[in-house]
């Protein structure tokens, strides 16, 4: 009997050694399986927003730190056509700026924080197209007819610099969502221009 006992425990603590390594084998396993998953999850949130994961250079730190600003003031350009802009084909294009340039703004933001860039490269005033403070007065004063006319000439003024900008970015950038979008950028907004020189012949 004592013979079977010892027996019976060694066998026991030998089941015992084996199904503790089992479950660990399994429990690597699964971390393993949760760890692949998490990379997988990281891999689609990098694709859904990019970040520092995937390559860049500074032609594409600039392009995103100077046309932040650049379509910032387009925004307040359209912002100033509530309540002031007269022509329906103005206030079509209004729209279509505020539609595409925010979420773009946003795209760019989290590309610089993924990069660890700061947002501005502090040069606003030197980017092709800008409006001066004395061409935002401008137009704010201005209404009806005369805002339409005002905004058209100042927005061909402004997207023709974002134009050249997206250009340059495609050209020299080294990042593939970023020259995406300044060839996005450069079918919207020279579609814009021819548009708006339209409107520009008719008031």
């Amino acid at each position: 009997m004592r013979t079977f006992r010892k027996r019976t425990t060694r066998t026991l603590g030998l089941t015992g050694a084996v199904a503790a390594a089992a479950l660990l084998l399994a429990a690597c396993g699964n971390d393993d399986a949760m760890s692949g998953m998490d990379h997988g999850s990281t891999s689609s949130a990098t694709a859904a927003a990019p970040s520092a994961s995937g390559t860049f250079n500074d032609a594409d730190v600039m392009f995103a730190q100077m046309m932040i600003p650049h379509h910032e003031q387009a925004l307040e350009m359209a912002e100033l056509a509530d309540g002031r802009a007269e022509d329906a084909d103005v206030k079509k294009i209004v729209a279509a700026i505020e539609k595409a340039q925010d979420p773009e703004i946003l795209k760019m933001k989290a590309w610089l924080k993924g990069w660890g860039k700061p947002e501005s490269a502090g040069m606003n005033h030197a980017m092709a197209g800008m409006m001066s403070d004395q061409d935002m007065k401008d137009l704010a004063a201005a209404k009806g007819k005369d805002f339409d006319r005002t905004f058209a000439e100042l927005m061909i003024a402004h997207h023709e610099g974002a134009v050249e900008m997206a250009k340059a970015e495609q050209k020299d950038g080294g990042n593939a969502e970023a020259k995406a979008l300044a060839g996005e950028v450069v079918t919207a907004q020279t579609a814009e221009i021819a548009e708006l020189r339209k409107i520009l012949d008719r008031l």
